[in-house]
């Protein structure tokens, strides 16, 4: 039998999720609100996070948002001032910048990916840790990639922001265990969403399309916000310590089946 999902506790019911303005992370702050949580939205653009609050509001849903840079240390322990406890922290701000070879990628761009996948990761987790194990029934997430478990050409600056976000969760499970909180590692391959590809292509929207030409279904935002939201609501004593998941027609990182037209 199937176990159900499990509702927040009344001591854990907030979820703070990070990078909320659009693609994953917007939509695991509809999915989790719908779940029953109150989702605490944060994101640099002010506009896109209070709007998204506005809609789960107006849908029946809890929703608050914050304009909020994760890299910017003193902003987020300033944030965390605001919660005596929290039940889950989804870590999704993140993003690729570039794809060029190591021998002439832009050191900016590795700097930008390092601070915002590991360090802005690394930041609101310290910060809302204490948070989470005050709850008695803590979930830290992290969004990762399959880019953190396998390189590819010309993924080198992002590949590596990657594999840091993956060994930070898998450190981070190894000394918290005994308390009170998981920590799950989420890793999607190829998501098709509105500005994942068209960001790192600095607004090439032809280059940024050839990504995904072909691919008959790539997974979508929503199947990623229903696999964090499926993995949060688990059984307490129940850790997802890692779950990949591509589009059927990725088989890896540098095998995607492209069909012809």
């Amino acid at each position: 039998m199937a176990t159900a999902p499990a509702a927040p506790s009344a001591a854990s019911r907030i979820a703070v999720v990070t990078g909320a303005s659009s693609g994953i992370g917007a939509a695991a702050a509809r999915r989790l609100a719908a779940a029953g949580y109150r989702v605490v939205l944060t994101a640099r653009r002010e506009d896109r996070v209070e709007a998204l609050a506005k809609e789960i509001t107006e849908a029946g849903g809890s929703a608050t948002a914050y304009r909020l840079d994760v890299t910017d240390r003193a902003a987020v322990d300033e944030f965390a001032t605001a919660f005596k406890t929290i039940g889950v922290l989804v870590n999704n701000a993140g993003g690729a910048l570039g794809a060029d070879p190591v021998a002439t990628g832009d050191p900016e761009d590795w700097r930008t990916m390092y601070e915002t996948n590991v360090l802005g990761t690394l930041n609101v987790t310290q910060a809302l840790l204490p948070k989470l194990e005050a709850s008695g029934d803590g979930t830290v997430v992290v969004v990762s990639s399959t880019a953190g478990h396998g390189t590819y050409e010309g993924g080198g600056g992002y590949v590596a922001a990657k594999h840091g976000a993956h060994v930070l969760a898998e450190t981070l499970r190894l000394e918290i265990v005994g308390r009170p909180v998981r920590v799950i590692e989420i890793a999607p391959g190829m998501v098709k969403t509105d500005e994942f590809a068209l960001t790192r292509f600095g607004g090439d929207r032809e280059r940024a399309e050839k990504v995904y030409e072909g691919v008959a279904e790539p997974l979508t935002a929503d199947d990623v916000a229903e696999t964090i939201t499926w993995a949060v609501t688990r059984p307490s004593h129940v850790n997802v310590d890692l779950l990949v998941l591509r589009p059927r027609a990725q088989a890896s990182n540098t095998k995607v089946h492209r069909e012809q037209r």
